[in-house]
């Protein structure tokens, strides 16, 4: 039995099948790339994604089909397209993961049956995490031949609607890339023989050489600045709303400021949030504070990655501030670092530098493991087509939701998420997912209030 505010409800599920290919498949060794081979992208990536009823969309008459049974057999002809998803992968004794594909192994899909209306957990909108997790499939499949890099959940409600939970391993897919496979699985439950786009696997394209040494700034951490509140085991997920009037506010602010520069509502959030959460988490200001923002380089990156690629392709667009400079001063000196990383990140010798020094990382078994709340890493969603585009037969997807990730401890880890589709007063406006000590969750919810507000956001 599960509680969302004053909802009770309870989920009834069956029992684990593996889904496996409805064809032959190659059985082979699969390596990875350097990006994939990261040590802090190794976790398994949950996303619940909701839809309604689709007795709406029938003819009078027409069947309600079992969304359940669909996408499973969806699933089963996607495996022949993305085979190594329905392998084992392990990290080897060289540090390096592989993907083991034979026809042994698959996919572990549960359905489950929740008692209750989509409408009265509000179609997940604002869920909070614990009832959110009892959508997604949590398999404890480590063992001595590796993991299930896939895992699916299918939920369904008694209003008819249902949710798909795609648990992922981020060390094979980025969002760009798990965007791809969800894709395809819809295509295929809605009766086309094959994908539009013809999955690519050549993870050899993004292998990079070691670095001879670590640069010295990226192990200095005596001059990083330090909260009070880290560490701590009491962390608080929520999720804080952004109108697109809000966004809008803030960006015609800035660009007064900046006179004749553009400036893009991801510039503009991104600073905003990265000041929001310094104060926050009571930063000292003399330290330095760090941005980083995930910035994908499939067209970038010479030679460019064939379409269909669907690992990792993602660098950072970095940048630094002492803690005086970001809370004192206007956000454009913020803003202004941001463009200038996301420029960087798209020069190659850059791309291929931060590889190589990723690489090395993986050879000294370097990992970020806890959160120090000075660098904030920012994951933007709302380009991935993720809502709108994605049809099993029910239109489109109206939310989804990706439970907090154990990256950075936590902390560190910002998503910046598309509204739901049924909340009208969010349109164009944007979801705002941070975890943080529960002593700073209060001062964070004033700063983004006052971003509702217009309270003089770009300045003090």
């Amino acid at each position: 039995m599960a509680t969302h505010s004053s909802i009770m409800f309870s989920v009834d599920r069956k029992d684990i099948v593996f889904v496996k290919p409805s064809k032959p498949t190659p059985s082979h060794l699969l390596s990875l790339s350097t990006i994939d081979n990261d040590l802090n992208l190794e976790i398994m990536c949950h996303t619940v994604f909701v839809y309604q009823s689709n007795a709406d969309f029938c003819t009078k008459g027409e069947e309600i089909k079992d969304p359940a049974s669909i996408i499973k057999e969806a699933l089963s002809n996607l495996l022949v397209f993305y085979y190594p998803l329905a392998g084992k992968m392990k990290r080897e004794s060289d540090g390096k993961l592989r993907i083991t594909c034979n026809t042994d192994d698959g996919v572990p899909f549960l359905v489950a049956t929740a008692n209750c209306k989509l409408s009265s957990l509000n179609y997940l909108d604002g869920i909070d995490v614990k009832t959110g997790k009892e959508f997604a499939l949590d398999f404890p499949s480590e063992s001595d031949d590796g993991y299930h890099p896939l895992v699916m959940q299918v939920t369904k409600f008694v209003c008819g609607g249902f949710t798909i939970a795609l648990s992922l391993s981020h060390s094979v897919c980025d969002g760009f890339g798990a965007a791809q496979v969800f894709q395809a699985l819809a295509e295929l439950a809605s009766g086309n023989n094959e994908p539009s786009v013809k999955p690519v696997w050549d993870r050899h394209l993004l292998v990079a050489k070691p670095i001879e040494a670590i640069p010295p700034y990226m192990l200095d951490k005596a001059s990083s600045a330090t909260s009070p509140y880290l560490p701590s085991t009491d962390i608080v997920h929520d999720c804080f709303y952004v109108t697109e009037d809000s966004i809008k506010a803030l960006k015609m602010s800035l660009i007064k400021e900046r006179k004749d520069e553009t400036v893009t509502s991801l510039e503009v959030l991104s600073a905003y949030i990265w000041r929001a959460r310094f104060r926050a988490l009571k930063l000292n200001p003399d330290g330095k504070t760090m941005f980083s923002m995930a910035v994908g380089m499939r067209r970038t990156v010479k030679p460019p990655l064939p379409e269909g690629y669907y690992g990792n392709a993602f660098t950072a667009a970095n940048a630094s501030m002492t803690g005086k400079e970001l809370n004192e001063g206007s956000l454009t000196k913020a803003v202004k670092q941001i463009k200038e990383g996301k420029k960087l990140a798209t020069n190659n010798d850059y791309i291929w530098n931060l590889m190589s020094i990723n690489e090395k990382l993986r050879e000294l078994n370097m990992k970020f493991e806890a959160a120090s709340g000075a660098i904030m890493v920012i994951t933007d969603w709302r380009r991935l087509g993720l809502v709108e585009d994605i049809d099993f037969g029910w239109k489109g997807c109206v939310n989804m939701i990706p439970l907090p990730w154990n990256m950075f401890g936590y902390v560190d880890l910002v998503f910046l998420l598309p509204p739901c589709k049924l909340d009208q007063s969010m349109k164009g406006g944007a979801r705002v997912l941070v975890s943080l000590p529960r002593a700073a969750i209060a001062k964070f919810r004033e700063e983004m209030d006052a971003l509702k507000h217009g309270d003089d956001a770009a300045g003090h």
